[in-house]
């Protein structure tokens, strides 16, 4: 039986492309369910039934329910080992968590000011970031460029979930012209061009 994805109808929501990419790349069948955010949807009883959390994404396995990206990408993992979305080596495995929990935890500015969808629906915005949220891009392409010094493609080495998520906070900054190291620029762009991703990238949106 297909599985259900419950997403933000406009499909800008970070999180829901992340679990959507873990559910493309392990072939796995699903079906989608938009929520609209907009009118506070999410908060409806029907969905609290649904969703412990009331947010998007949430997955529905059979008689499961389970809500917040990095919790159902790693259900998804154990559930459906092949492929993995992430590391096979402990400690690699822990890095690749470790960049996920903190994408997700900081860079408030950078969200605020960069919005999914200039990303999305391709329309940048010409406002200067602002003093903190320069603060948040030195630490955040500063901690990338050390997370990719050993030179390769991916952050630990075999592609996981966790390039997904830094090459969309990236380009939060590349979209919208903000200055971005030049290797990092490359980096996000190659993880763009995964297919799993495209298929996300490419869906069709409601107008803004």
């Amino acid at each position: 039986m297909a599985m259900l994805l419950y997403a933000d109808s406009k499909f800008t929501s970070p999180y829901v492309m992340s679990v959507f990419v873990a559910l493309t790349e392990k072939k796995l069948p699903f079906k989608i369910q938009t929520v609209d955010l907009d009118i506070g949807a999410n908060n409806d009883p029907d969905y609290a039934l649904i969703s412990l959390t009331q947010r998007v994404p949430t997955l529905i396995d059979g008689n499961f329910a389970l809500s917040e990206s990095s919790a159902i990408v790693e259900y998804l993992d154990e559930a459906f080992p092949d492929p993995p979305m992430f590391p096979s080596d402990r400690q690699r495995r822990a890095r690749a968590r470790q960049v996920q929990a903190w994408l997700r935890s900081d860079f408030l500015p950078i969200r605020l000011e960069r919005p999914t969808p200039t990303i999305f629906y391709q329309r940048p915005v010409s406002t200067p970031l602002s003093a903190a949220a320069q603060a948040a891009s030195r630490k955040l392409c500063a901690g990338a460029s050390e997370l990719l010094g050993h030179g390769g493609d991916n952050l630990c080495g075999d592609w996981s979930i966790a390039d997904v998520d830094l090459a969309l906070m990236l380009n939060r900054l590349i979209v919208n012209g903000d200055q971005v190291p030049l290797a990092l620029v490359r980096y996000a762009k190659a993880q763009w061009e995964r297919p799993s991703v495209q298929g996300w990238v490419r869906r069709e949106r409601l107008p803004l």
